[in-house]
């Protein structure tokens, strides 16, 4: 694969946007670790990213995407092809009781801009470090709400290139999951539809959810957040503290004490440190309960060749 050739024959593509090779990743990602992308596209409008997604699928190259890297841990050997970084489509909107929020816009300020306007529905998510493209992906949810709840249509664009919106039963949402966790679509921008509320009161639950976060969480270390999904009838930070595993370390990763459902950045980890210690996990948990932990948190990316390893 020529590399350099890719970034001409994009920057000529999609010429208002900021094209990269042989780019670190550990700046995109919030465990701040990882190897790097082959090319780093940043579009700035839908069209920009039409052309991206077209040009990968007619080259047959490896197209990925990335939001704001808080759920995604990227292996030490970086990732091939194109990642398509949507930071720059940002933008949130209201039509009525309708917010309009574009796939790069952080679901947190999505919550806050739906308080200023007095639309309730979002407070969940006033805490959630993701962007809305990754919200929607994986059906993001906290303290009794998730995105299925509120979400209107989305608007994507397909494998091939070709933009349409999705809403009803077409977006198949599940627990941690959505019809965007197939990979067949990118999504582009959501609308959120929510009800008129009290100012002083929607204020109120998010401030409240936001207390309880900061006091259970490990938020002054980098991490992707809650690694496993919930088992049935359980919580996956009580099996693994109840594994005696918290404090426990591989490398510079260690699972948190203060909240065992997380694995937190303590020491310069590499990705194999955290990959390791999450395997660590499962294990464990699986021979103290027989419980098969899933995790929630995506893994991409290639290993390191030997001469690449950290």
């Amino acid at each position: 694969m020529d590399i350099g050739k890719i970034q001409e024959e994009l920057e000529r593509l999609v010429p208002n946007g900021i094209i990269k090779s042989h780019e670190s990743l550990k700046p995109h990602v919030f465990t701040q670790m990882g190897g790097g992308a082959d090319i780093l596209a940043s579009p700035s409008t839908y069209e920009e990213i039409q052309a991206i997604v077209t040009y990968a699928a007619e080259k047959g190259i490896a197209l990925t995407i990335l939001g704001n890297g808080s759920n995604v841990i990227i292996r030490d050997g970086g990732v091939r092809g194109i990642v398509l970084h949507t930071s720059r489509l940002s933008g949130i909107s209201v039509e009525d009781n309708v917010i309009i929020a574009q796939c790069g816009a952080q679901i947190i300020e999505t919550s806050r801009f739906a308080l200023e306007h007095k639309l309730a529905g979002l407070e969940f998510a006033c805490g959630i470090p993701g962007t809305v493209g990754g919200a929607l992906y994986m059906n993001a949810g906290a303290y009794g709400g998730e995105v299925a709840d509120v979400l209107q249509s989305a608007l994507v664009v397909d494998k091939n290139g070709a933009i349409v919106r999705l809403e009803g039963d077409a977006l198949k949402w599940g627990y941690r999951s959505s019809v965007f966790s197939s990979g067949e679509y990118l999504i582009l921008e959501a609308r959120f539809a929510l009800k008129p509320g009290n100012y002083d009161e929607i204020k109120a639950s998010m401030d409240k959810l936001t207390e309880m976060r900061e006091s259970k969480q490990p938020l002054e270390y980098p991490s992707c957040g809650s690694v496993f999904k919930r088992p049935p009838g359980r919580y996956a930070g009580q099996l693994i503290q109840e594994s005696g595993l918290q404090g426990t370390r591989i490398g510079g990763a260690e699972v948190s004490k203060k909240h065992a459902g997380f694995i937190i950045n303590a020491d310069n980890a590499t990705a194999s440190d955290y990959i390791g210690l999450i395997q660590h996990v499962r294990e464990t948990v699986k021979d103290k309960f027989g419980i098969e932990l899933e995790t929630e948190v995506k893994i991409i990316g290639e290993e390191p060749r030997a001469e690449e390893h950290p």
